[in-house]
């Protein structure tokens, strides 16, 4: 990747100070702890400040006279005083701690509620392994320059601020020279930042691809080894993970170079200060006191300035991550409910859809002017081939995509303007891909009506051909389900699904492919239950297999997006058309 593409230079100060300030104001829930650790913080510097001012009273007064008492009354002094300083970094360390994972869990917080209100596209179009990234990597950036960088950033700023104050007090000519090396310094420190800060925020957007290529590796373990595809991906792994490796080499030699070349910078400022401060003792009447003070300064001055320019690396690699964060909380959430939205409260199960035309990239028309009537309780099946437009339309109803043009009508009601969760709520979907949560049997099935009792989740399991192998199971009902139900054959795991979607006891039911990933025997048993649970429901299937929807009040066959037969099964036989093809390819 050419570098000039990692960033936009000319944008990213401004959007750099925008993040972290963005960042910062997730710690203001906790004023009263920070005003605590500021205090903190300053009784640290003052504490660090003021003992190595004692040096010059203790040298003068004390060691060239060789006041013994009052030396070692004044050890004592300074002992307090540094105490002090430890007593105070100690308790402001754990109290920035805990301000530091509250800050995160805000933060992860927002991210996984935001996430919860997104559009279904955005998870169609992004991978979860770099989604998974940014709750990991990304906020363990945050958390490192929350608890460790910024109190340290600050610290530095106050005690460099301090110093110069008391360096200017003990030698102006002292003080002068010793800032020399500070442009110098300051320009080394901007030309490392400006070049490491391109290659942090490189690096983490590398590190997402790279746990979105793992994740989706491990997801397609089965397929890659039936193929034989695995030196294909090991050589894919190996171009990304030699990415990541550049761009975080790079990333790191640069935040590296910063100390050397501060410490260097440093100590020859402290050799010159040294050799000035010398010859102004033996020349001038300078204090020896005064000097030993001020060379303690002298190398106290450069360590601030070192630590603001490490400590900048590390605030830019969390900025980093933390736009990767605000990247997922400012995408538009799903549409709200307009402000008229209804409330159905005896939904009858009347679904239609008038002239739907529909697209999922602009210009890409998937659904065509489709237009249908599912009546209460009546039961419609779409046919067609792959691409056809099938499982678009169940997308619509729910109301997981807005048509481009068009009306999708529950009860009479455009799905537009009924409230999002009651809608929802009134439909069960069981889907061709299955998905079983960390849990029981027992509350895997009761996801669809966190309400029912331990015997209505039974009866739904009994009523889809669920009960019989549940019962077989180790612990039953009780049994915990782990990795998606890995425990489980396709077929179980989908039982378990139309189980879900029968205990939800809904008046509409959208059914995509629901008896795919089940044997023959079963779908018999399973398809007399369906038949049972869509007694009295308006029910929209999708099946491959046209055997399981001869019963169909309606058939509607679907080519590129287009309704182009409908009847019921003996209707579509008679016309010998695109069903009469696709049935006779089945069962010839």
């Amino acid at each position: 990747m050419e570098e000039e593409n990692i960033i936009k230079p000319a944008s990213r100060p401004r959007a750099g100070r925008k993040t972290l300030f963005r960042m910062l104001s997730y710690m203001v829930s906790d004023r009263t702890l920070l005003i605590i650790v500021t205090i903190l913080l300053l009784i640290g510097i003052v504490s660090n400040l003021l003992g190595s001012y004692m040096l010059r009273p203790i040298i003068n007064k004390y060691i060239i006279p060789g006041d013994i008492a009052g030396l070692l009354q004044s050890l004592a002094l300074l002992g307090g005083i540094y105490l002090a300083g430890v007593v105070a970094v100690f308790f402001q360390n754990r109290i920035l701690n805990k301000i530091s994972q509250r800050t995160v869990t805000r933060m992860r917080y927002d991210l996984f509620t935001k996430m919860e209100n997104l559009p279904l596209n955005y998870f169609d179009t992004h991978k979860h392994g770099d989604l998974m990234s940014r709750y990991t990597n990304d906020i363990d950036r945050i958390s490192d320059a929350l608890t460790d960088s910024l109190a340290s950033l600050f610290s530095s700023v106050l005690t460099l601020a301090g110093i110069f104050i008391l360096m200017m007090y003990i030698s102006p000519i002292l003080t002068v020279i010793a800032v020399i090396t500070v442009p110098v310094m300051l320009l080394t420190a901007r030309y490392v930042v400006k070049r490491s800060r391109k290659y942090f925020t490189a690096q983490q957007s590398s590190l997402g691809e790279l746990n979105g290529y793992v994740e989706e590796m491990m997801s397609g373990q089965k397929v890659i080894k039936i193929f034989g595809r695995e030196n294909i991906v090991e050589s894919e792994f190996g171009e990304i993970n030699e990415d990541l490796s550049n761009k975080s080499e790079k990333a790191q030699y640069y935040s590296g170079l910063m100390m050397p070349l501060m410490q260097n910078l440093s100590t020859l400022n402290y050799v010159i200060t040294t050799i000035v401060g010398s010859i102004l003792c033996i020349f001038r009447g300078f204090d020896v006191g005064g000097l030993a003070a001020f060379l303690q300064y002298s190398r106290q001055f450069g360590r601030p300035i070192n630590e603001l320019a490490n400590l900048y690396n590390n605030i830019q690699a969390a900025i980093a991550g933390a736009e990767r964060i605000f990247q997922v909380i400012d995408v538009e959430p799903e549409p709200r409910d307009s402000p008229n939205a209804v409330t159905l409260t005896d939904i009858k199960g009347d679904v239609e859809m008038k002239d739907v035309f529909f697209s999922y990239e602009p210009g890409e028309l998937i659904l065509k002017g489709i237009s249908f009537h599912a009546y209460p309780g009546c039961k419609i099946a779409l046919v067609g081939t792959t691409g056809a437009g099938k499982t678009t339309i169940m997308n619509l109803i729910p109301r997981f995509y807005y048509v481009d043009s068009g009306e999708v009508l529950i009860d009479g009601i455009d799905v537009r303007n009924i409230e999002r969760n009651n809608l929802r709520s009134s439909m069960a979907i069981v889907l061709q891909d299955t998905h079983l949560f960390t849990g029981t049997v027992m509350e895997n099935i009761r996801l669809g009506n966190l309400n029912a009792t331990d015997e209505e989740v039974i009866k739904a399991a009994k009523l889809t051909a669920a009960h019989s192998f549940i019962r077989r199971l180790t612990h039953g009902y009780n049994t915990v389900l782990e990795n998606d139900g890995a425990n489980l054959s396709q077929g179980q795991r989908q039982l378990l699904n139309i189980a879900r979607a029968a205990v939800a006891d809904p008046p509409i039911l959208l059914l995509d492919e629901a008896t795919s990933n089940i044997d023959t025997r079963s779908e018999i048993l399973i398809q007399q239950g369906l038949d049972q649970l869509m007694q009295g429901r308006t029910s929209l299937i999708i099946a491959h297999r046209l055997s399981t929807i001869k019963n169909a009040d309606e058939i509607l066959v679907l080519e590129y997006g287009q309704v182009i037969e409908h009847g019921c099964h003996e209707e579509l036989l008679a016309q010998k058309g695109k069903y009469y093809s696709l049935y006779k390819e089945q069962f010839e």
